[in-house]
């Protein structure tokens, strides 16, 4: 399964360190949100294995750290809406890329049951 949001999440570098908790649980809901609406179809029964790539199409090309997309908000939202039944170490093996797409800025992610 293939699945595309046309929107970027916040650098964890945002919430590293700082005491707005409020802030950081209202993005959280919100890429729940995102996951919910756009990441469609989905499968009958949540995946228990799977191989999850979350490629993020940045507009510009500056360097990015990958440990700062840890695609937390992504995951935590493909399991709450039912796609993976959890993200755990045990159940998935997690692949980060970074791209540069100037005219559209988007995330990918591609789910693979093993």
């Amino acid at each position: 399964m293939k699945y595309i949001i046309p929107f970027l999440p916040p650098s964890d570098n945002v919430y590293k360190g700082r005491k707005n908790v409020w802030e950081y649980r209202e993005q959280k809901k919100l890429w729940e949100q995102y996951v919910s609406v756009y990441c469609r179809p989905r499968p009958k029964k949540p995946i228990v294995h799977t191989d999850v790539f979350i490629t993020y199409y940045f507009k510009t090309r500056g360097r990015r750290d990958p440990d700062n997309y840890s695609g937390k908000f992504i995951l935590d939202g493909l399991v709450r809406c039912g796609i993976l039944a959890d993200d755990s170490f045990d159940n998935i093996n997690l692949i980060l890329r970074g791209r540069c797409d100037k005219d559209s800025p988007r995330t990918e992610i591609e789910v693979k049951e093993i």
